[in-house]
C-alpha cells in the first residue's frame, strides 16, 4: 500500500489550496477554525501557531516553537475566523442556488439564439404594453389638470359671491341638492 500523502507543506494545519495559495485551519471542539488564506505555507503556518498560543494549546504542536510568548504569535498572524457547520451548510446552499442561476442563464442565451422571433415579439409586447401605460397617464395627467381647473373656478366663483360653486346646469348641482 503507497503512503499516503499528506498535502500539509510539512506544517500542521496547513493545506494547499488550487488558487496557488495556502489555507490555514484548526480544528476545535468539534468546530473548524479557518484561519485564513494565505500566500505561502510559512504565513500559513504562522497563522496555526498563532491559533495554537490562543487556544492555549501545548506547545509541541507548534510548527515553530521557537516563538517565546503569546504577543509575538499574535504579532505574526490575523485573528481566526470561526466556520461552524452551520456556515457550510449556508455556503453550499448559496453554491446551489448560483449553480442553478447560472444554469438558467446559460438556457435563456440558448433559447435567445434559437428562437429569435420570440425575442421579436416580446420586445413588440412590452413596446405595446409601454405605450398603453404612456396613454393611461397622460389621460390621468389630463384628468388631474381638469379638476384642478375647474376646483379653481369654483373657488374663484365662491370668492366673487356667487351662489353656488357649480353651474346650475351641471348633474353635481342636481344630486347635491336632492
Amino acid at each position: 500500500m503507497p503512503p499516503r500523502r499528506r498535502e500539509t507543506w510539512g506544517y500542521h494545519g496547513v493545506r494547499a489550496r488550487p488558487s496557488d495559495g495556502f489555507s490555514a485551519e484548526i480544528r476545535f471542539r468539534g468546530m473548524r477554525l479557518g484561519l485564513g488564506n494565505l500566500n505561502t505555507a510559512n504565513e500559513a503556518a504562522r497563522a496555526y501557531d498563532a491559533a495554537v498560543w490562543r487556544l492555549r494549546w501545548p506547545h509541541r504542536t507548534l510548527n515553530f516553537p521557537n516563538v517565546p510568548t503569546r504577543e509575538q504569535a499574535q504579532e505574526l498572524a490575523p485573528l481566526p475566523r470561526l466556520s461552524t457547520d452551520e456556515d457550510r451548510r449556508d455556503n453550499r446552499r448559496l453554491e446551489h442556488r448560483l449553480g442553478i442561476a447560472e444554469m438558467d442563464e446559460e438556457a435563456m442565451a440558448l433559447w435567445r439564439q434559437h428562437f429569435l422571433e420570440d425575442i421579436i415579439n416580446e420586445r413588440e409586447f412590452y413596446a405595446q404594453r409601454r405605450a398603453e401605460r404612456d396613454k393611461r397617464r397622460a389621460e390621468r395627467a389630463a384628468y388631474r389638470e381638469d379638476k384642478r381647473r375647474r376646483k379653481g373656478d369654483a373657488q374663484f366663483n365662491m370668492r366673487l359671491g356667487a351662489a353656488s360653486p357649480w353651474e346650475f346646469d351641471d348633474d353635481r348641482y342636481l344630486h347635491a341638492y336632492s
